[in-house]
């Protein structure tokens, strides 16, 4: 009733806010909007605004490019998620989504120019929306798509119209206005196979208010996305080793699995697997991958989400040329990630030899190893109480897997509201102002159940049998109830599962105020003496106030507490208030000309003055020059700046998962090597685990990662230049060509985990195995010598700085033509033929951390330090009919091909050309170096039965492509999910989506 109750307060307010205000007040006429040139401007209301610019004017366009997302293409595409619409843009590198699992945090980020989700501002009218967490990212789940008017995506830099966060540019969604009538959407979507289900319903009612004067709308919407686990899937079904193509499991197994001691100390030999139980002998023998227990299959390869969603805007003409305004949102978003059952992982643990479970060939075998005496071992078994004088505990890392308990969830919880108020309207003729405050707040709740508690485990590993054989405690309080590790499936009871259960839950709260001005207009009627347009202008101001904190629970502040969580989530909180100052000029110098239809300068500057970082200033320059109708050379180049974020500033040192198909200390790798062998030892490998260190474990290490609060901006330059070509003796026909080019400089990076180990380890980096200030960054398991561990294990230390350097360059290309087939002198009504295209041609991306970093070229590329594919082209390109009663469409995406990130073995820093810094070809099977070229369809059937009513037919991944298989270690964390890149790959197969429309 909490959440319902809640639920219910925030949308009757919303409800009520927003038709009071109708009633009482706000804005105006809004057409609809259709697939766009580049740069043409859209009505929102009386102004007449270009994403990319303030200045609100019909007749401007601005000289960056801008791709657009009309009405057309969302209906044909019938998104469910803003994601959906977003993923496959040629200009976008797929980020987090739905097809994350292991490192997602359930929401859904664009990734503009692959240059970080959080160089890419996402804003909804323009306006900004409050973040989903620390990072100032905003959750894509929040957008209510049956609102989307279009989407407007503006690439190479927006910070000196929008402020920071706009580094690689603005995705902005216009929202439905002036909307009258009532419109039920609902639609149904489900694979050939019958599963990962997606239901939508959404209502939209709208009225004008007092002759016209206003305006109100309510919109109301429920999504619900099914969950689809890997073993539904052949790709995924089990966890395939990226080095061999042969199953991988994971080390925690049934029976146990022991990895410290180490086989050898345990007299069986080497063995870099461990020694497992025999079951038969009660003894230990050496493991084998037969062994080993599968956690892929009740991995996500698609996330639950459960959504709903209210929208609410008004406006009323107050005066003549006077207009207040004012919108309302509201979100609850239930979402999820799953992950294999709980287990004792790589945690290490006090085993008493009087533990009531253990079997005495085991005992026998940990008592040789440490050294203790057949008689001081018997002795101990006996020992009942750790006050007994021949109690005995030894260390260990024995492993296994509490499938008993089911699968580990990962359950997130978020509200988020926003509101706006304000005004706008005229201060004289062509001089407009808008004045508004803005205010939202997204709160989270993070549970983690099913995953269990460490030192309840602990607690329940101290046991003995008591004189009336049975398995107690020697610590009885809380009820506790003795562990057994060493039993078959099964042996684990629900009583025992009980004790060490834990419910963790971590909330967090993310508020967002600002309040900002903007005149724009025409500068006091002056024109070039060349020109029939008068130079426009905008000037204004802005303040905001961001404040972000995380409140875990006790269990989650404390590394290695919860079972398998890996990651220690401390309290952290901050705020960063900024204020600015902006302007803007766009001036038509010369039109209408012989020889030159028009020339047109544009320029912007905006300074900003942050609580955290101090003064910036961003600006740009640049212009457009056409010198015939229909053939317009554009250009601009700005500098733009990036404040870092919360969590980059404030979060404290966390722990978690990362991405590794092989540790340069495993196994014989540093036998007989002297160099190699002390580099592992100086990084905190005992001398007797040489030889027999594990390989990580699921291809996965620990990181650890932390906020810098001496942090300062980071400066990016880019510039664009491009041609737009709308020839007026070709009817219906646009192309844009635009060549890209960005620099960062002053990143806010930290260096890959293979930058660190690779540094210190490797023969090309550090040719005399000496400990360096690479090896400094590495601290491994004191047990067992791997990266993998709890508490006493943070594995590859990757610091923050201000250090980095990305480069990337492209050229982006379009082509729309409508084809009237009338004008073939068909006759009735023949209909017409389309056809699109935009794609991206990527001509280099480079990324160095620091200086002593490798410069990695990561083009066309993937791997664990490149993370996704990064294709060199991609496009999209449709081609359809229509005769205003029916539309058939088919569009085709096309992902080229990509390679393994290149291997140099012989580079030595530092670097100052872009270098292969990739994986040893060695240890990635021949198959998985390479990913072909990959063709997906998509067909689209629109009907239009009568005005009021129509319904779409769409089939995604029609020849139900199988996605490439590369295995579970060849890419990044958390994009190499089910043994391939399903961000960028459909591993769904053939969709059908089924929608329908009715209008009043």
């Amino acid at each position: 009733m909490g959440i319902l109750g809640s639920l219910g307060r925030k949308v009757g307010f919303l409800t009520s806010s927003a038709m009071m205000l109708a009633l009482a007040v706000p804005a105006s006429a809004q057409e609809g909007s259709e697939l766009r040139d580049a740069g043409e401007p859209a009505s929102t209301g009386n102004d007449i605004v270009v994403t990319g610019s303030r200045i609100a004017r019909p007749d401007l366009q601005v000289a960056s490019p801008v791709n657009v997302i009309g009405q057309e293409e969302i209906q044909l595409r019938q998104p469910n998620t803003a994601e959906d619409l977003l993923r496959d843009l040629p200009s976008v590198r797929p980020s987090l989504g739905s097809a994350t699992n292991s490192g997602g945090d359930g929401s859904s980020n664009v990734d503009l120019r692959g240059l970080g989700t959080n160089r890419t501002l996402v804003l909804l009218d323009g306006k900004r929306i409050v973040p989903f967490g620390l990072d100032g990212i905003v959750d894509l789940n929040t957008i209510p798509t049956t609102l989307i008017e279009r989407v407007d995506v503006t690439t190479g830099g927006a910070s000196s119209v929008y402020g920071a966060d706009a580094v690689a540019g603005v995705v902005n969604f216009i929202t439905k206005k002036n909307f009258v009538g009532f419109q039920l959407d609902a639609s149904n979507r489900i694979t050939q196979r019958g599963d990962a289900n997606q239901y939508r319903a959404d209502l939209l009612i709208g009225a004008n208010l007092d002759d016209g004067r206003g305006n109100a709308v309510l919109g109301i919407g429920y999504m619900k996305r099914n969950s689809l686990t890997g073993d539904r899937r052949s790709v995924s079904a089990v966890t395939i080793n990226s080095a061999n193509g042969l199953f991988s499991g994971s080390q925690a197994t049934i029976p146990v699995l022991f990895t410290s001691p180490s086989s050898t100390a345990l007299g069986l030999g080497s063995g870099s697997l461990g020694a497992i139980l025999n079951p038969a002998t009660g003894s230990l023998r050496l493991a084998t991958q037969s062994d080993l227990q599968d956690t892929a299959g009740s991995s996500y390869i698609q996330s639950p989400l459960d959504r709903f969603n209210i929208y609410a805007a008004a406006r009323y003409e107050l005066t003549p040329g006077i207009e207040a305004y004012a919108s309302g949102s509201f979100v609850r978003n239930e979402s999820a990630i799953q992950q294999t059952a709980s287990a004792t992982f790589t945690a290490t643990y006090n085993l008493p030899l009087s533990n009531a479970y253990l079997p005495v060939g085991v005992r026998n075998q940990l008592c040789a190893a440490r050294s203790i005496s057949a008689a001081q071992c018997a002795l101990a078994a006996a020992a009942t109480t750790p006050t007994s004088a021949n109690y005995r505990e030894v260390p260990v890392i024995a492993q296994r897997r509490f499938l008993e308990n089911g699968p580990r969830g990962n359950l997130f919880e978020s509200q988020q509201f926003q509101v706006e108020a304000g005004f706008r309207g005229d201060l004289a003729p062509a001089i407009k102002f808008d004045v508004s405050a803005q205010y939202g707040e997204t709160s989270q709740n993070q549970t983690l159940s099913n995953w269990g508690s460490y030192s309840k485990l602990q607690q329940a590993l101290r046991s003995y049998v008591n004189t009336s054989g049975t398995p107690v405690c020697s610590d009885t309080s809380n009820g506790c109830v003795p562990m057994n590790l060493f039993g078959p499936l099964g042996s684990v009871t629900d009583s025992m599962l009980d004790f060490i259960g834990l419910e963790a839950l971590v909330r967090r709260k993310v508020t967002l105020g600002v309040v900002t001005g903007n005149i724009s207009g025409d500068l006091f009627g002056i024109t070039s003496p060349l020109a029939d347009k008068p130079i426009a202008f905008s000037i204004g101001a802005e303040y905001r106030r961001l404040t972000a904190k995380s409140i875990p629970d006790a269990a989650t502040q404390t590394q290695g507490e919860v079972l398998g969580y890996g990651t220690r989530t401390p309290p952290t909180s901050g705020f960063i208030s900024v204020k600015e100052a902006f302007g803007e000029l766009i001036v038509p110098l010369v039109s209408d000309r012989p020889f030159l239809y028009s020339l047109q300068a544009e320029a912007g500057l905006r300074y900003s003055d942050y609580s955290t970082t101090g003064g910036s200033a961003t600006w740009k320059a640049g212009g457009s020059f056409e010198p015939i109708q229909g053939f317009k050379f554009r250009g601009m180049y700005q500098v733009a700046v990036r404040s870092p974020n919360i969590s980059e500033l404030f979060q404290a040192a966390v722990t978690s998962a990362g991405n590794l198909s092989q540790d340069p200390c495993q196994s014989n790798l540093p036998v007989g090597n002297a160099g190699l062998t002390a580099l592992c030892i100086a990084t905190g490998a005992p001398a007797s685990s040489i030889g027999s260190i594990s390989a990580p474990s699921s291809s996965q290490i620990n990181v650890t990662t932390s906020g810098n609060p001496n942090l300062g901006v980071e400066k990016a330059r880019t510039y664009t230049l491009g041609l737009v070509l709308t020839p007026p003796q070709v009817r219906n026909f646009s192309m844009t060509v635009d060549y890209f080019h960005i620099k960062i400089t002053d990143a806010i990076s930290t260096p890959a985990a293979g930058d660190i180990l690779n540094g210190c380890y490797s023969a090309a980096l550090n040719p005399n195995y000496t400990p360096n200030a690479f090896c400094q960054l590495v601290a491994r398991n004191p047990l067992n010598g791997s990266l993998n561990g709890g508490a006493d294990t943070p594995g590859v230390i990757l610091a923050g700085s201000n250090l980095g350097v990305i480069q990337t360059a492209g050229i982006d290309f379009g082509m729309n033509y409508r084809l009237d087939l009338a004008s073939l002198g068909l006759g009735g009504n023949p209909g017409a033929l389309k056809f699109g295209l935009s794609g991206t041609y990527l001509q280099y991306y480079h990324y160095q951390a620091t200086p002593n970093s490798i410069n990695r070229d990561c083009t066309a590329s993937y791997s664990t330090n490149c993370t996704n594919p990064r294709p060199q082209w991609k496009w999209n390109g449709r081609v359809g009919y229509s005769n205003g009663g029916v539309d058939v469409s088919l569009l085709w995406t096309r992902i080229g091909s990509v390679h393994l990130e290149d291997y140099n073995a012989t580079v030595i820093t530092p670097l100052t050309t872009p270098q292969g810094g990739g994986p040893n070809p060695s240890t990635v099977l021949e198959a998985f170096r390479k990913i072909k070229a990959y063709d997906f369809f998509d067909l689209s059937t629109q009907f239009r039965v009568s005005e009021k009513f129509g319904f779409n037919i769409l089939v995604e991944n029609l020849f139900d492509k199988k996605p490439p298989l590369v295995g579970s270690g060849v890419g990044g964390n958390p994009f190499n999910n089910g043994n391939t890149f399903p961000t960028t790959y459909d591993i769904l197969g053939r969709t059908f989506t089924v929608s329908a429309s009715l209008k009043f």
